[in-house]
């Protein structure tokens, strides 16, 4: 007996509700900022439609529309990034949870890699590395005081083979100036461009030459785990 197939667009809508219900569980302020979202553009439709429309109904309707529609895609955006905050809230402070944002949300001008560079087996806190116009930039995850030795030897050995190439520390831990770990990738776009991309390839095959030996931490696999994105 053949199966039935379900339209893309109830499964679609379907998934965005389990993207809200997931959120909502996290993020108490979810329906107050979709509600915003929504009505603000629309009610913003409807007083330009009135104000520049002259009486001409057809008008009217596209401006009511237009601003539906910008109230529907500003939600979804919205939706989308708080989904995404949700998700890494349910994974800051794992071992692997660095590994997981870079595997799963670094912008393809960064190249970087799900696996830490260096690790301290008893605390599992680690160094991750990825490379991008901004240069090379070391992720440190774990509280300060535990990996500025770790912080320091990785600097040095980079250092040593790129010499000329800016190298930048960010720390995802418990400290007060550490980034929290949904504004990781926000916190990369940040740094200010000292390559070019043919540098930034040149510079990645470089540093693999250092090569790692390090054992996978032990908590979350970043290979499974994904923030959830509403599209």
């Amino acid at each position: 007996m053949a199966r039935t197939k379900k339209p893309k667009g109830s499964s679609r809508l379907a998934q965005m509700w389990q993207v809200f219900q997931m959120t909502r569980r996290y993020d108490k302020s979810i329906v107050g900022l979709l509600l915003l979202s929504v009505l603000g553009p629309s009610a913003a439709g409807v007083a330009l439609g009135i104000w520049a429309s002259n009486g001409n109904v057809l008008s009217l309707v596209i401006w009511i529309l237009i601003g539906v529609l910008a109230g529907v895609l500003i939600g979804l955006v919205v939706l989308g990034r708080r989904a995404e905050r949700a998700a890494y809230s349910q994974i800051e402070g794992q071992p692997g949870a660095v590994g997981a944002v870079l595997k799963s949300a670094l912008k393809r001008s960064w190249i970087g890699d799900e696996m830490p560079v260096a690790i301290n087996p008893k605390t599992k806190d680690a160094i991750y590395r990825c490379v991008g116009r901004g240069g090379v930039v070391l992720i440190a995850e774990g509280p300060l005081s535990r990996t500025q030795r770790l912080i320091d030897d990785e600097r040095r050995k980079t250092a040593k083979i790129l010499p000329n190439v800016p190298i930048t520390v960010l720390t995802v831990g418990p400290d007060e100036k550490s980034v929290k770990l949904h504004r990781l990738g926000w916190q990369l776009t940040k740094i200010k461009h000292a390559l070019t991309k043919s540098e930034v390839r040149v510079v990645s095959s470089r540093l693999s030459s250092l090569g790692t030996n390090v054992p996978i931490p032990k908590g979350i696999d970043p290979y499974k785990v994904r923030p959830t994105r509403a599209r």
